[in-house]
Formats: C-alpha cells, sequence, structure tokens
C-alpha cells in the first residue's frame, strides 16, 4: 500500500490488544499511505464512516500533517466501505448526558474542515456512495472533488436536530438549490454536481481512486512552491469566510441543543422511531 506517514505520538501503538482501547481505535479510523508525492488520508470507521469526536480531530491532524510535509504535493481524502462519510456519530452524542460530546464534535469537525481548506498543498475528495453532513464539510472544502457514479450528496442536519454545513454545501450548488436541499433534506447525485461544476469527474466505484491518483499525479508534477502559493492565494480571493460562516452555523446547533427537540430528534434516530417533538410553545 506504499509508504505510511508517521503516527502521531499521542496516537501511540498500543501495549493492549484492546479493540476498545481509544488509541488503538483512533488509528483504526483514520489510515494514512503515500504514493510518492502524494498522500492518500482514508476514513475507516465501517458501518458508515460516521466519526466519533476523537475520529474527527485524528482526520484533521492527519491532512495537517501531510500538508505541511514538504516532500507531499497534493492530498487525497478517500473513504473505505459502501460510503464517503456520514457525519457525526449520533449514537455518542445520545448517550452523553452532559454537553461534553456535542462540544467536542462541533470542534472537531471545525477542525477538519479547516484542514481541508487550509492544507497547504490542493485536496481531492475521492467520494463513494452516499456523502452526508460533515461529508459535504469534507467535499465542499476541497479543491478538487472526484465521485463515483452511485455518489450521493445531502445534509440531514434538520432532521436529526442540528445545523451547519450549509456554508459547504453552498460551494457545490447554487443558492436556492442549497435551501431545498437543507430544508427538505434531498439528495443530489455526482451526476447533478458535476452539472453544476463543483464535481470534476465522475467514474464507476472501481476506478475512483485511480481518477483521484491521475488528476492528483498532474498536480504533484509542477512546482511545488508555485502550487503552494497557488493554493494559499486562491483562498484567499474567495468571498466567503468558510470557516468563520461555519462557526456561525455550529452556534445555532448549540443554541437549538438547548431546547428538548435537539435531543429527542438524535434519540428517535438512533432509536428509529418517531419524534415527539414539543418546542412548539418555545415559538409562541
Amino acid at each position: 500500500m506504499g509508504e505510511k506517514l508517521r503516527p502521531r505520538p499521542d496516537d501511540g501503538e498500543s501495549d493492549s490488544n484492546s479493540a476498545n482501547d481509544p488509541a488503538n481505535y483512533v488509528v483504526a479510523v483514520i489510515k494514512t499511505e503515500r504514493r510518492g508525492a502524494i498522500a492518500i488520508v482514508t476514513i475507516a470507521n465501517p458501518p458508515v464512516n460516521a466519526l466519533p469526536v476523537a475520529g474527527w480531530y485524528r482526520l484533521a491532524d492527519a491532512i495537517r500533517e501531510a500538508g505541511r510535509d514538504p516532500s507531499v504535493h497534493c492530498v487525497i481524502v478517500a473513504a473505505e466501505g459502501k460510503g464517503f462519510q456520514a457525519g457525526v456519530d449520533i449514537k455518542e452524542l445520545a448517550a452523553d448526558p452532559t454537553n461534553k460530546s456535542m462540544i467536542g464534535v462541533n470542534r472537531g469537525c471545525f477542525e477538519t474542515f479547516a484542514a481541508v481548506y487550509d492544507c497547504e498543498v490542493p485536496v481531492i475528495a475521492a467520494v463513494n456512495g452516499f456523502c452526508l453532513g460533515g461529508g459535504i464539510g469534507i467535499a465542499g472544502n476541497a479543491d478538487i472533488i472526484v465521485a463515483s457514479d452511485d455518489a450521493t450528496f445531502g445534509v440531514p442536519e434538520i432532521d436529526r436536530g442540528a445545523l451547519g454545513t450549509a456554508t459547504h454545501l453552498a460551494r457545490l450548488v447554487p443558492t436556492h438549490k442549497m435551501r431545498a436541499m437543507f430544508f427538505t433534506g434531498q439528495m443530489v447525485t455526482a451526476q447533478e454536481l458535476q452539472h453544476f461544476g463543483s464535481v470534476e469527474r465522475v467514474v464507476p466505484r472501481d476506478q475512483l481512486l485511480d481518477a483521484a491518483i491521475e488528476i492528483a499525479e498532474i498536480i504533484a508534477a509542477k512546482s511545488p512552491l508555485v502550487m503552494r502559493r497557488a493554493k494559499e492565494s486562491i483562498n484567499m480571493i474567495d468571498p466567503v469566510d468558510v470557516k468563520r460562516s461555519y462557526r456561525m452555523e455550529q452556534g445555532f446547533t448549540f443554541e437549538i441543543n438547548l431546547y428538548g427537540d435537539s435531543d429527542e430528534l438524535r434519540d428517535a434516530f438512533v432509536e428509529k422511531r418517531g419524534a415527539d417533538l414539543r418546542s412548539a410553545e418555545d415559538l409562541l
């Protein structure tokens, strides 16, 4: 699989073989490898690649470590399994009676999306299957998106008692389409995003990583100094400060978390039942 990037010391090689060891768990969730001057960061947390708090921080660290390595000229973010990324670990949030996990996942998502956006070299998102919630944050901040022909994109946040990622969805679709998707939870296909110009290439799933590497090799062959300055300069002319915009959205997520509906929507999702919503009186 190629040369592996060195794990952070605090991820450590634990002496314990227990699958429940947090250090082992986080390392297993995020894999890194090298293909020459290309770093591939892979999300591997079946069944749907939803990430716990620690997983978001590890993903952010892996992307930052790759971008800061002068021998890396391009980064690919990919995923194993049936889908790219399904957002946060709702079960982790539902199991925590405090706000600790909510705060942690808010900050972890922010760190990951910022790591993709601020990465010193171009980032290619190789999206397979479903790309939901936090997956939209990763893909929306990437410089280039390659998708499998069965890829679908959406933001089910409202149905899970949360907000956020509208900032990143707005980088993929026109404004009114973003609003319709956000308010209704509707999905769009890779082919639709290619029509909008936000997906560069749509290929069969078994050709996805090869297609991403093909583009990455073109980028990696260019002057690394010029490419890094190009990435920095393009970020500086963006019309929207994506980090500030997303942080503002997160403030609303935390606000609605203080109402009962957010907890109830998450619990109903985990328990696979209808939600008993009670916050209508708060609007009176």
